[in-house]
């Protein structure tokens, strides 16, 4: 148990309070006999004192640890939970976090995935703490989790929506990254925030706007771990100009 609470306090900072901490000690409850939110927050404040660290608002583990409640509420949104996507988060973790960490990380989702939370209190809770650019990370890994099963169901399309409400985040930068997840005829122009009738220059532009928007410097706060999806969506917007510009013979 020390390891595990070494690793949870190691990285979080605002996650460990609120309906996210609420939702970490049930799962570490569901696995450690008489575990509770409480006794969770107490091995925080050990933890904390032990290393002498004053913490900030946010964390390299707030991200991870949202991450994990987020896709619980994605998963059980259709009805039922998925191997295909518990399986997906798991490599998910193993190719940003390495074999340990991973493990540790896959056994507490086992046990969130177990708790009814509420998205909109979750959101709150982020949006009060994470950075823009660190939420539209979060919805491009639940879409990525949505679409591992082969099909992205009416319900997850529809809980993602809700999600990025919540989040703040606007319905252009939601249906850019949907789009990222979908083989459509117009779906460069969706990544771009442009439509199929946008000049060369407004082509041009979108894409400057996009780049600055998505550039993986952005999230450097939230550690090397996180940087793959987000090179994955700049390396989107990029295919998706080039694919406009070939088209038009720009």
């Amino acid at each position: 148990m020390a390891s595990f609470t070494k690793w949870l306090g190691a990285g979080l900072g605002f996650t460990f309070g609120g309906p996210i901490g609420a939702a970490i000690g049930f799962a570490i409850g569901s696995f450690v006999d008489g575990f509770s939110e409480e006794d969770l927050t107490k091995e925080q404040r050990e933890y904390q004192d032990s290393i002498g660290t004053e913490r900030g608002n946010t964390q390299s583990g707030d991200f991870e640890m949202s991450l994990l409640v987020l896709a619980s509420i994605v998963i059980k949104s259709d009805g039922k939970i998925d191997p295909k996507e518990l399986e997906f988060v798991r490599t998910q973790f193993i190719g940003m976090y390495g074999e340990e960490r991973a493990k540790s990380a896959f056994k507490l989702f086992k046990g969130i995935v177990k708790k009814e939370v509420s998205a909109r209190q979750v959101c709150m809770q982020i949006r009060s703490h994470m950075p823009h650019a660190s939420r539209l990370q979060l919805l491009h890994f639940l879409f990525g989790i949505a679409k591992s099963d082969g099909f992205v169901s009416k319900s997850e399309v529809e809980e993602i929506r809700k999600i990025a409400g919540y989040l703040y985040i606007n319905d252009r930068d939601y249906t850019s990254i949907k789009a990222m997840f979908y083989d459509e005829s117009d779906n460069a122009y969706k990544i771009l925030e442009i439509t199929k009738e946008a000049s060369n220059d407004e082509v041009k532009k979108g894409y400057r706007r996009m780049v600055k928007k998505y550039h993986p410097d952005k999230l450097q706060d939230l550690g090397e771990e996180h940087l793959k999806g987000a090179n994955e969506k700049f390396q989107s917007i990029q295919e998706s100009y080039d694919r406009i510009k070939k088209e038009r013979g720009m």
